[in-house]
């Protein structure tokens, strides 16, 4: 099962990496920059944790880098979930924060209840006692007319990653809008001050995220820096 799991793996990234180049001539890791004047900050919002016991609101991060990521467990493929943990633990030194939203919209790969999710984590995938060292919250809505009101806020922030929507037998809202969230893990990352700075395309790599955001955090050390 192994075996064949692996090489259907392999061959839906080898399919989608050429379907990308054919249709938008572009590479995989798409990123946006968000833009600029953006009325409001993401402080104005807030979710309840994923056991449900209490609402944080986002403007206990002030000062931080914010990173926004849609998350769905039952993914066929690569769960990047350890690479997330990774990522937490490596930048949480220079600020970084990493939120994670259960969503259950794109292929159904979140059908478990607020309950479950972590038990399915820390048993079946990635399973091994895994428990991710980043904020949970409750599962709801990125996209449609039921959107957590955050997800409105930063999608409009932001441009979309990728001309495409992808199939529509494999997406769960209405309406579907072009600035929506396309799949599981696309991020956005928001600013010390509260303000969307850049949206990931969800095949980005880990650690094409982690790169832009050094580079980001170097050149705005930079500005401020210079503007003392």
């Amino acid at each position: 099962l192994v075996p064949q799991l692996t090489a259907h793996c392999s061959l839906t990234l080898l399919v989608w990496r050429r379907t990308v180049e054919q249709q938008l001539g572009k590479e995989e890791g798409l990123k946006t920059d968000c833009h600029a004047g953006v009325g409001g900050t993401i402080y104005e919002y807030g979710a309840l944790t994923i056991d449900g016991e209490e609402y944080i609101p986002f403007k206990q991060y002030a000062g931080k880098y914010i990173l926004f990521v849609n998350v769905g467990y039952l993914h066929l493929c690569s769960l990047p979930v350890p690479e997330l943990n990774a990522l937490q633990e490596e930048l949480e030194p220079f600020g970084l924060v990493i939120l994670g939203f259960p969503c259950n919209q794109f292929g159904k790969q979140e059908p478990g209840e607020n309950s479950e999710i972590l038990a399915t984590l820390k048993y079946v995938r990635p399973g091994g006692g895994f428990t991710p060292n980043f904020q949970l919250f409750e599962k709801g809505d990125v996209n449609g007319e039921k959107e957590q009101k955050f997800y409105t806020f930063l999608k409009n922030s932001c441009p979309p990653t990728s001309e495409l929507l992808g199939s529509p037998d494999r997406l769960f809202w209405e309406p579907m809008k072009v600035h929506d969230i396309r799949w599981n893990f696309e991020k956005f990352l928001v600013g010390p001050d509260g303000i969307p700075i850049m949206r990931w395309y969800h095949r980005t790599t880990v650690n094409s995220v982690k790169m832009d955001i050094l580079t980001y955090m170097r050149r705005r050390a930079v500005w401020e820096a210079k503007g003392k």
